[in-house]
């Protein structure tokens, strides 16, 4: 008998883009994100995708003091994967993004693969009554742009080049994808490259399927069999689009960095709860949910062993 393929589901249990008044279940201690981080594990996520926030009023927080706290709880209780963003906020400089990865040495970490207009004021007309200014200040900003030329993703590259992490390559359009290729022919990353095709956000490729379609086809075309597909559909978008993605041969990521949503007008109460969505779609196809250690072999991953948190 064939063996069952295996799909690796990630968990993003808190973010940059949804702000603490959206949802009184969005994690914003150490102690919420851990317990978020490790509910999600128990439900069957082998990586967990990871951002700080400041305990007082959620902004983001991408010092590694502000890491280390829930970091440590994680490892001591569970051996899933820890993916740590560099990513951080887009209103960061990549000195800053790049620091709890180049710190704590992970065995993954996110890394973005060109800059976009990132649009977040969509999020004001359907959240108003907001708690803090800097959510509002942030929300409604029509200038950001999300930073990462090559120059930013070599920075982040040669940081951690001494690591031994690997890397979720965040592609948020096609050009994304032509750019890893350009890193990939300079020898500067490796296969298996692990590709998480982002789906939905203002600024960068839409949702529709014939969207997931061609970003498929495209990385195909790139990269052919030494890359592990995954994605990423932002707000309603993201149980459709991993339904999509699990039927086309790809892995899936969700999360309340990712969607506040359990479903129309639902919020969900964890990341654990899209958790367990998500591996109903992969087990009502047939599918099985990659362990931990099947996502470390599959994606070549070093080891929780030789991490440094």
């Amino acid at each position: 008998m064939a063996e069952s393929r295996k799909v690796i589901i990630t968990c993003a249990v808190t973010g940059a883009i949804n702000t603490p008044s959206m949802s009184p279940h969005l994690p914003i201690t150490a102690q919420q994100i851990a317990a978020d981080a490790l509910g999600a594990a128990e439900a069957g996520a082998a990586i967990v995708h990871l951002h700080a926030r400041n305990p007082e009023d959620g902004r983001p927080d991408q010092t590694p003091e502000g890491f280390m706290p829930f970091l440590r709880v994680i490892k001591q209780r569970s051996d899933v994967v820890v993916n740590i963003t560099t990513g951080g906020a887009p209103t960061m400089t990549i000195q800053e993004r790049v620091r709890p990865a180049a710190t704590f040495k992970p065995e993954l970490a996110s890394l973005n693969m060109g800059s976009m207009n990132f649009g977040l004021f969509g999020l004001l007309s359907r959240f108003k009554d907001l708690k803090h200014q800097w959510e509002r200040d942030y929300l409604s900003n029509k200038g950001i742009i999300f930073h990462n030329t090559f120059a930013d993703v070599e920075y982040i590259l040669s940081a951690c080049a001494e690591n031994g992490t690997r890397f979720e390559f965040e592609c948020y359009d096609t050009a994304h994808l032509y750019n890893l290729r350009y890193f990939l022919d300079q020898t500067l990353v490796r296969p298996p490259l692990f590709i998480q095709t982002v789906f939905g956000l203002q600024g960068g490729i839409g949702a529709h399927p014939d969207d997931v379609q061609h970003m498929k086809r495209t990385a195909d075309r790139l990269f052919g069999d030494q890359y592990r597909w995954s994605v990423l559909g932002a707000g309603r978008n993201q149980m459709p689009i991993a339904a999509m993605a699990t039927a086309m041969g790809g892995n899936v990521r969700v999360g309340l960095e990712d969607s506040l949503w359990a479903g129309p007008g639902r919020l969900a109460a964890s990341s654990a709860e899209q958790v367990r969505l998500a591996r109903q779609i992969i087990e009502g196809l047939g599918l099985e949910v990659a362990t931990p250690d099947e996502a470390r072999r599959l994606l070549k991953l070093k080891g929780g062993n030789q991490v440094d948190f």
